[in-house]
């Protein structure tokens, strides 16, 4: 098996974010590469802002929905031990987003959080498949103990 460099972990806020996190910082402990993240926000309304789809993490404004998720970042972030210059905050469309930052980043490993969906969210998809398919790096999908419990027997 090759050996990773770059790993970026796309966070969301799930309850079973852990699981994934775990994951992404074994992986870069075993490989010895640096642990990245992102959080990709699509369901807070953009403010007019200078900074294009990403967003500074250093600047206070007035957006309280916002300056929320920021501070939820950072804690999550200094959690894991993950610097400020290896942390994205952005907007737009979280499978594009996160797919576009690993290539930017030269990201050779993404970490995601597979949740299992069926029924109507399986149609449509979900990030993980889409960044499975559109990436051009290694992805892994961490199936996360929510969706073990959606697909065990009853």
């Amino acid at each position: 098996m090759a050996r990773y460099h770059h790993i970026l972990m796309a966070l969301d806020y799930s309850e079973q974010h852990r699981q994934v996190a775990e994951k992404a910082s074994a992986l870069a402990e075993q490989h010895r590469a640096r642990l990245s993240i992102v959080h990709v926000l699509d369901n807070i309304a953009m403010p007019d802002t200078g900074y294009g789809s990403v967003i500074s993490l250093q600047a206070d404004g007035d957006n309280e929905p916002l300056d929320a998720e920021k501070q939820r970042f950072k804690i999550l972030a200094e959690r894991l031990g993950v610097g400020p210059a290896n942390r994205w905050l952005v907007w737009g469309n979280p499978q594009r987003e996160i797919v576009e930052l690993a290539g930017k980043q030269q990201v050779d490993l993404i970490v995601v959080g597979s949740h299992g969906r069926h029924g109507l969210a399986l149609l449509l998809g979900s990030t993980a498949n889409a960044v499975i398919h559109h990436a051009r790096c290694d992805v892994l999908a961490v199936r996360t103990t929510e969706a073990l419990h959606l697909v065990a027997p009853a």
